[in-house]
């Protein structure tokens, strides 16, 4: 197996632990408080990842630690929106789809904040793109649910998050960047438990079995693959391959939970999972060959 088919099949099973994630994660907040679950979560997951980046922490100067921090603080905006969202919503498989538009989303905030023109492919996938959201939200009428509202404001925030990452990465090694954003993401959704939640009286053993996959498997191991998968691929595959998260997310949420999607949302995700592919490829996968 030469290194890239290896790196491809190290980021198929990162979509797959991304996709078990959102399982852990609604398993763990039926009995810990969802903002307090994800500042434990994220604070364990930088605490694993210490290790490997606390050489080049060193080296760090104070204006690379604090847009590092920055970052970090939109990472947490984001993160808090999407664990707030999956504790009102039942259906996971939807939201995954809602989410996977964060990356159509980028190129309209790389417009705004670094004036760099989408491709043409974003013209033609974004009209998709909202037809597929306009599916979802169909239901006896118009009926857009606070999670799928939520999941979007998710979607926007990973966006700019995108954007603002990709430009610290060409600075800042990148599993030091990770461990910085993940403890910056588990202080402040603590300092959001506290302020907003209330800690419960005891916990279940189970919900900290599930807090643990979450933490080790779905956070640390997941972060560590990606970086592994994403430097030994070609990075127009690597996005491909990182499309399957959501189609994982459906696949489990139907068999865990027993998840019905409706015709409207089936034809909803399946206009989402075209556009994106359309805008990945620049068309080239649906082009018709003479």
């Amino acid at each position: 197996m030469n290194a890239e088919r290896k790196a491809a099949w190290i980021l198929i099973a990162t979509t797959m632990l991304a996709g078990l994630g959102w399982i852990f994660s609604k398993e763990t907040i039926q009995g810990l408080p969802p903002f307090g679950f994800i500042g434990l979560r994220f604070l364990v997951a930088s605490v694993c990842l210490l290790p490997l980046c606390f050489r080049a922490f060193r080296r760090l100067s104070r204006v690379q630690l604090a847009q590092a921090i920055g970052g970090g603080g939109i990472l947490a905006l984001a993160l808090l929106a999407w664990v707030h969202a999956i504790s009102i919503s039942e259906t996971l498989g939807e939201g995954a789809f809602i989410v996977s538009l964060s990356m159509i989303i980028v190129p309209i905030v790389a417009w705004a904040l670094f004036k760099e023109r989408p491709k043409r492919a974003f013209w033609f996938a974004m009209p998709i793109a909202i037809a597929g959201l306009a599916f979802l939200s169909l239901q006896g009428g118009w009926n857009s649910s606070p999670g799928q509202i939520w999941f979007l404001a998710n979607a926007c925030l990973l966006a700019l998050h995108f954007n603002v990452n990709s430009k610290l990465a060409q600075k800042l090694p990148i599993l030091l960047l990770t461990c910085i954003q993940l403890f910056v993401t588990g202080l402040i959704a603590l300092v959001m438990s506290l302020l907003l939640e209330v800690p419960p009286v005891s916990v279940d053993s189970s919900i900290w079995g599930w807090f643990a996959a979450s933490a080790i498997l779905a956070t640390s191991l997941r972060y560590v693959m990606q970086t592994l998968g994403q430097k030994g691929c070609n990075p127009g595959n690597a996005a491909l391959i990182m499309l399957l998260e959501p189609i994982w997310t459906v696949i489990l949420s139907i068999l865990w939970y027993g998840e019905q999607l409706s015709t409207n949302k089936l034809i909803g995700c399946s206009l989402i999972l075209f556009a994106l592919l359309f805008y990945r490829t620049d068309g080239r996968l649906f082009r018709v060959r003479r």
